[in-house]
């Protein structure tokens, strides 16, 4: 990981892209809290940047911290730019930081398609064993159930089973059960995406 203060690059990508309206901390739920012309003008501007942006400047966001990978995630999401879909797949793998994960989430899921649900799934393959870890898994089994839906896959059944790691899951991470509905982590990330596809449209 590199930090903006030790690296010049990072921190210029940072300056234009990361923090002006501390856009980092409204990327996730709190778009959707967003109405007149807060919304139009964020969106715009999120437009724009993921226009602009270029794929070594994502890159270089994705080697930093948990803001620069959070707006990285979504200015990919925005511009559709199916080349990262590997490398946040081992991104959210690796979950080396906090508060990025449902931005990896939301992208894969706008994606779609078989090789999205594959990241997702193994992920949750990893990370449904380590009820000691209050990760990432809700929103990616919200990502994994989009994905099923839209694709009428049914990647999500060896988790959901009544014998499932999800269920397995639950008993022993009890201090979870009040988040894990996955009605209510679809529905996070379907509101999610169809705030990227509006933006996305809006070119």
């Amino acid at each position: 990981m590199r930090h903006a203060h030790e690296n010049a690059e990072l921190l210029a990508l940072v300056r234009r892209y990361v923090v002006p309206e501390r856009r980092y901390l409204k990327l996730g739920g709190g778009l959707l809290r967003m109405q007149g012309p807060e919304h139009d003008r964020f969106t715009r501007a999120l437009r724009e940047d993921a226009e602009l942006i270029t794929p070594h400047e994502i890159s270089t966001l994705l080697e930093g911290g948990w803001r620069e990978r959070r707006t990285a995630a979504w200015l990919i999401a925005v511009s559709h730019r199916t080349e990262f879909r590997e490398r946040l797949g081992e991104l959210l793998l690796a979950s080396e930081v906090c508060c990025a994960g449902l931005a990896y989430c939301v992208t894969l899921a706008g994606f779609g398609t078989p090789r999205d649900a594959d990241l997702l799934a193994a992920y949750l393959e990893r990370y449904l064993r380590r009820p000691d870890l209050a990760y990432d898994q809700t929103v990616v089994m919200g990502a994994l159930v989009f994905i099923d839906l839209n694709l009428g896959s049914d990647r999500t059944a060896p988790f959901l089973g009544p014998d499932g790691l999800w269920q397995t899951w639950l008993q022993d991470a009890p201090h979870m059960e009040h988040t894990t509905n996955p009605a209510t982590c679809l529905s996070l990330i379907r509101r999610l995406c169809a705030f990227v596809e509006e933006c996305a449209e809006a070119r």
